[in-house]
Formats: structure tokens, C-alpha cells, sequence
């Protein structure tokens, strides 16, 4: 299978073919822990962004606030082509896939998703649930199947039944969990990385290392993780409930980090396929989730 070369994102409206022939928005919204309801914080960070341009919302079963969305993408006039929408199945099964996409579909009042993630693969039952995710998207109502949290030894189990590799693995992704053993099977295996987190949830904004290399680049460090992200040619999602926020977050395309704040990785012969330059500092960062545990490690079920 060929190599997948990394995207850089040029704007906001950059786009990644993946492998199934789908064209997909490398920059969007995140609405994870945006509260759901009408006025509520997830109706209005999606009427920022689609105002502001932003082409894609990353929302899920598990968020309670797929309604939310859709009544906003109702609301802007927009056409359906115009927004790429995301959405993920909490708990695996193939009935409650077949179930639960139905009521998603209702929610966000669509026709159709364009992405459909199995949201992790701790509830196992992974088989099965991927396999009514295929015949939804035979029946054009999901443009792609994807998967979220899925490490190596569960992308070769979905491989070893024989099913065609997913579309994008959304994966936590930033200075401070890189996971460059799972980026580079995905890439090699032509898997389009999404990265979820770009922000650390906020629990770096006060890094030394970051707030230094901010102030160098006069940008807030909210920006330079982004930055770091699309330089990586990770497909990014960051969350922000608040307008100024939104904007600011993509403000990061018409600059970009140097060499001596990105880095080259440790493994020297590991490629991130991306450009000439050097990836410095950033990439140096310890290992560590916003997160307690790493669902891509957890035990493959089938």
C-alpha cells in the first residue's frame, strides 16, 4: 500500500483526500464538553465557527450535544456539502451501531455523516460494529468509517478479518503525546491521523517552554500548539467555547514554528514526510496525557 504523505494545511479551507476517495477539512471544531441545550455553549461556538469559516465539526454520541449542532447548521443556511460533520458511536455492537447511528442522524437533522468514528475500542465488540458502519456507508449514509483511539494492535485486527483499514484514526495528539509508532503505521498504511486535544485541554497554557516559545513568535500558546499540530499534518480540531477563542484559533495559518521550535524525534529513522525543516523543542516534551488512562493500549477484543 502507498506511503501516505502528510497535508500541511495552507488555510482554512486546506482539505485531505482520504482513502476512500472522501475529501475532508484539515482544520475544524471540537464541541467535547460543550454543554448541550438550546442557548447553550455548543449552539453558540458552532455559530461562531461556521461564521468565521470553520468547514468542520467534531462532535459525539458521548458529548449529548449532536442535537446542538445540527439545529446551528440548520440555522446558518449553509448547504449539507458545505459543513464536513463528525460524529462517534460511544459503545460498540452492531445492532446498537445501527441503533444509535439512526438517532444521530436525527439529531444533527441530516441526511448523512461524513465521518462515522468508532469512539474507542475499550467496549470491544469492534468487529461487528465496524461491519455495520460498512453497510451504512454501502447505503449512503456515512461518506466515510473511521475509528478514534484505536492502537496498532487494533488497526491489524481489523485488518486480519479481512475489512478494509479505516479512514482516519483520531488519536490524542500534541507535544505531550505524540504516539509516533501509531502515526507512522497510519501513515504507512495510508490511515489519515486526526488529532484530538491539540490544546492539552488547557493544562499547559502555563509551560515554560511553550509561554517561551509564544512570546518569541508573538502568539498566544493556544496558537502554537495548533500550529504545532498542522505542521505535523495532523487533521485539527481544537475546542473553544468562547468567540475570541474561536478566531484566534485560526489565526495560525499564514505563519509558521522555525526549526528551533519544532524538532527532530528521537528515532532516526522515523519520517513524518512533512517538509525540509527541522522539528525542535516542542517534540522534546515528556510524555503525558490530559487524559488518566491511553485507550490505545488497551487489549484487543475483536
Amino acid at each position: 500500500m502507498r506511503r501516505r504523505m502528510a497535508s500541511v494545511a495552507t488555510d482554512i479551507t486546506s482539505k485531505i483526500t482520504l482513502n476512500d476517495g472522501v475529501s475532508m477539512p484539515l482544520f475544524g471544531l471540537g464541541v467535547w464538553r460543550a454543554t448541550p441545550g438550546p442557548g447553550g455553549q455548543t449552539e453558540q461556538a458552532v455559530q461562531i465557527a461556521l461564521q468565521k469559516g470553520y468547514l468542520m465539526i467534531d462532535t459525539a454520541e458521548m458529548y449529548e450535544n449532536e442535537a446542538d449542532v445540527g439545529r446551528e447548521l440548520k440555522k446558518s443556511g449553509l448547504n449539507r456539502e458545505d459543513v464536513f460533520i463528525v460524529t462517534k458511536l460511544s459503545e460498540n455492537g452492531y445492532d446498537r451501531c445501527k441503533k444509535i447511528f439512526k438517532e444521530s442522524l436525527e439529531k444533527l437533522e441530516v441526511p448523512w455523516i461524513d465521518l462515522y468514528l468508532v469512539h474507542s475500542p475499550k467496549s470491544g465488540k469492534i468487529i461487528e460494529t465496524y461491519k455495520a458502519m460498512l453497510e451504512l456507508k454501502e447505503q449512503g449514509l456515512i461518506r466515510s468509517v473511521g475509528v478514534s483511539n484505536f492502537g496498532i494492535h487494533h488497526l491489524e485486527g481489523i485488518k486480519s478479518h479481512g475489512l478494509p483499514v479505516p479512514s482516519v484514526n483520531q488519536i490524542e495528539l500534541h507535544p505531550w503525546q505524540q504516539k509516533p509508532d501509531i502515526v507512522k503505521y497510519c501513515r504507512d498504511n495510508n490511515i489519515a491521523v486526526m488529532g484530538y486535544a491539540p490544546l492539552v485541554k488547557g493544562q499547559r497554557f502555563d509551560d515554560k517552554t511553550l509561554c517561551k516559545i509564544a512570546k518569541r513568535n508573538n502568539k498566544s500558546p493556544a496558537q502554537i500548539l495548533i500550529r504545532w499540530s498542522l505542521q505535523h499534518g495532523f487533521i485539527t480540531i481544537p475546542k473553544s467555547v468562547h468567540s475570541g477563542r474561536i478566531e484566534e484559533n485560526m489565526l495560525v495559518f499564514d505563519w509558521s514554528l522555525n526549526a528551533e521550535d519544532m524538532t527532530i524525534l528521537v528515532s532516526t529513522d522515523f519520517d513524518w514526510s512533512i517538509n525540509d525543516e527541522n522539528m525542535a523543542i516542542l517534540d522534546d516534551s515528556p510524555d503525558k496525557s490530559c487524559k488518566p488512562w491511553n485507550p490505545c493500549d488497551v487489549p484487543w477484543t475483536g
